[in-house]
């Protein structure tokens, strides 16, 4: 039996994951179905919970973002700010469903905070293609596990 220390490293490994640090949550949730593959279901909500938390806080993150744009420091140029903007506006808020993808999914919820998506609508998107991520996942993973 898996301990709660174990469902708060998944959430945390995975909402560490959806922020825009380089970081992955996959093998956390693989290793833990491994040892428990009756706690599907737990896992995958808490794989979920945290991944749709990393990715709000992304959201956050882009809406507080034009106000820093005129720092030196700061680690986007303009012109990459607008084409990807550009891009969100072209493909809309249903681009939102590629937020689990590598590389393009934690940016895409940093421009939805950045173009004000509403917060309500941007979790539900968000949590479906999270939750859709780690379900398939752990469906995989099971059935590698027990063919």
């Amino acid at each position: 039996m898996l301990s709660w220390l174990s469902y708060l490293g998944l959430a945390l490994s995975a909402c560490m994951a959806a922020t825009l640090l380089p970081m992955q949550s996959e093998a956390a949730l693989v290793t833990l179905l491994t040892l428990e593959p009756s706690a599907v279901y737990t896992l995958v909500f808490f794989a979920s919970v945290g991944n749709v938390l990393g990715s709000q806080i992304n959201w956050w993150l882009g809406t507080q973002l034009q106000r820093w744009q005129s720092r030196r420091w700061f680690p986007v140029t303009p012109a990459q700010l607008k084409r990807a903007q550009h891009g969100y506006q072209r493909y809309g808020r249903w681009s939102l469903l590629l937020s689990w993808l590598p590389i393009i999914g934690d940016p895409l919820t940093l421009i939805a905070g950045v173009l004000h998506e509403p917060f309500w609508r941007f979790t539900l998107l968000v949590s479906i293609a999270k939750v859709g991520r780690y379900s398939v996942l752990a469906a995989m993973t099971l059935y590698f596990i027990n063919p």
